[in-house]
């Protein structure tokens, strides 16, 4: 598309300009080009964010190699000290992203067949305890990371949500893997992956 512009010269004629709005066009083609890389990016984001788990086997394999992150997360937090404000926020920012994308694993999927085996009160004692993880985080952001009182905190949670994984490891998970056929395995693990894709 071409647009004239009328002016005036310096004798006090208008004259006229013809200028092409083909600029408009490279500038929508950028745009739409940057929002495209910015949805591939984020899709990328997510795979590799949700990679490890997806590519750990089974859903229980995969729930436990979290379990292996989030205690490295810990590993990490314990051993920072109160010069290390600016560390320990963003350890606390990926350990809470984490936490919350295993959680929505856990009760968007693995809680539900575990009501559907015949372990009510076992999925809601779980669920349940993940409410006291989202205590702990609220209470860790609150307290000052400089304070000692934020590096108690850290490992008074560490203890329980270590507790919590245990009982999903070496207690609830195996039991119900072993009630669930191959093919029913399979299709939690692919459900499972594809809640954590949505928040990785």
């Amino acid at each position: 598309m071409t647009t004239t512009t009328a002016t005036r010269n310096k004798n006090g004629r208008f004259t006229g300009s013809k200028r092409s709005s083909s600029g408009f066009g490279a500038i929508a083609g950028a745009v739409a080009g940057g929002a495209a890389l910015g949805v591939l990016a984020m899709i990328g984001r997510k795979a590799a964010v949700q990679a490890p788990t997806a590519l750990a086997g089974n859903w229980d394999e995969a729930l436990k190699l979290e379990h292996a992150a989030t205690r490295k997360v810990f590993d990490a937090m314990e051993a920072t000290d109160e010069t290390n404000t600016t560390k320990r926020g963003m350890l606390l920012a990926h350990l809470k992203h984490a936490l919350m994308k295993h959680a929505i694993e856990e009760e968007n999927v693995i809680y539900p067949a575990l009501r559907e085996a015949g372990q009510v009160e076992a999925a809601d004692e779980l669920n349940q305890e993940h409410g006291y993880v989202k205590q702990y985080l609220y209470e860790l952001e609150n307290i000052p990371n400089a304070s000692p009182a934020w590096i108690a905190k850290l490992r008074e949670f560490r203890a329980d949500i270590e507790d919590h994984m245990r009982e999903e490891e070496e207690d609830l998970f195996p039991q119900l893997v072993a009630q669930l056929s191959d093919e029913k395995n399979k299709a939690l693990t692919l459900t499972m992956n594809k809640e954590g894709f949505k928040v990785a």
